[in-house]
């Protein structure tokens, strides 16, 4: 192999693809990172078993080859090279990298050692057309909720599937629950994708405007014209979690997000004592939403906003995942609503037909 590549392009590839190929792997060639030339393009690719990242940047090609390279290694040293022409070539197992007065040589493997990157066969599989920016946000959105639990593997990943001709993400880790509808669609699917595949996806994806999505019965593959990512999907059935959003709301507050978020944040500082825990009130007479925290060893605090309440009503939450969820919450206001002490809390944008619902399960008082 014998090729010229810009040390910019090269350098944001290896970036994305490095960290999947890391020192964790137990196979000594997963730490390795693939080269390949395909076409007029080098591919550079990366794999854990469970999930295959390659990018692909234009080159100028004199001789056809492959070889895998250290991933840590090869990143670095390409990261700190300045800016300009990089030569790549092999000899014998061996990658001579040469730019300006910079030449180094690293030891590699063949790269028939290194695993066969995985596939999906476009003819059968089940694909969506989705814009980048609805798909980023959409990951952010679900994302949040869910669990770190690795015993309860499906709740690890965020499950994409089809309800009433649209696709819908959902995530719940038990104590809140995320749920985007992205777009309109008939085709039906019903898969678990790990919330690092979804990272992944997130941080490759680059300035492209839309976004292929595979899936066939154990994979998932994101593809735009410089990036396609592979992974496997979590197996599992995901929970029946619909029968958890309420269909109707005893006390319905109407408020802007930043006065929301203001005071949920000035009443966290107080609450980090007592397991984050804020209790909120709504006063119909009043108009008034206020947040009430104890720390017993520093004091307490009370803030009000102005708001529009159907209904008196008061609820005990977690300030961090309040917090949380108003921080990705794009509405100038927002709709929460709640039946009581103990039933689950429901955030929405305040807009005709909102696309994200937030739930959040309350702290008992």
């Amino acid at each position: 192999m014998k090729v010229s590549v810009t040390q910019e392009k090269l350098a944001k590839a290896l970036n994305l693809i490095k960290d999947i190929a890391s020192s964790r792997n137990e196979l000594p060639i997963l730490n390795n990172i693939l080269l390949r030339t395909d076409g007029g393009r080098l591919l550079i690719a990366g794999t854990n078993l469970e999930i295959a990242s390659t990018q692909y940047i234009g080159a100028k090609i004199e001789d056809h080859g492959s070889i895998t390279i250290p991933a840590r290694l090869v990143s670095e040293f390409i990261t700190n090279l300045p800016s300009g022409p990089v030569q790549l070539e092999t000899k014998n197992e061996h990658l001579h990298i040469t730019s300006g007065k910079f030449s180094s040589v690293i030891n590699g493997v063949v790269a028939d050692e290194y695993p066969e990157l995985p596939t999906i066969d476009e003819k059968t599989a089940m694909q969506y057309e989705i814009d980048v920016e609805d798909l980023k946000k959409a990951i952010v959105q679900t994302k949040l909720a869910v669990s770190s639990d690795v015993t309860r593997a499906v709740l690890t990943g965020v499950y994409w599937h089809n309800y009433e001709g649209s696709l819908y993400l959902a995530a719940t880790d038990g104590y809140r629950l995320a749920e985007k509808r992205l777009i309109k669609s008939d085709n039906e699917v019903s898969a678990i994708i790990p919330a690092s595949t979804l990272t992944e996806v997130s941080k490759s994806v680059g300035d492209e405007k839309k976004i292929t999505v595979l899936f066939d019965d154990s994979q998932v593959c994101f593809k735009t014209g410089d990036m396609e990512i592979v992974s496997r999907l979590i197996d599992g059935k995901f929970p029946d979690y619909r029968q958890l959003i309420p269909s109707t709301a005893e006390t319905e507050i109407v408020i802007k997000k930043s006065d929301f978020s203001r005071v949920t944040k000035i009443a966290a500082l107080f609450a980090r004592e007592s397991g984050g825990g804020i209790t909120i009130t709504a006063s119909e007479e009043n108009s008034l939403l206020s947040i009430h925290s104890i720390a017993s060893e520093l004091g307490e605090n009370t803030s009000e906003a102005t708001a529009k309440i159907s209904a008196d009503g008061q609820v005990t939450l977690n300030s961090r995942y309040l917090t949380e969820v108003l921080n990705i919450i794009d509405a100038d206001e927002i709709v929460f609503s709640f039946n009581g002490k103990l039933s689950p809390c429901v955030i929405r944008e305040q807009i005709k037909n909102p696309d994200y619902t937030h739930i959040i399960m309350p702290l008992k008082s």
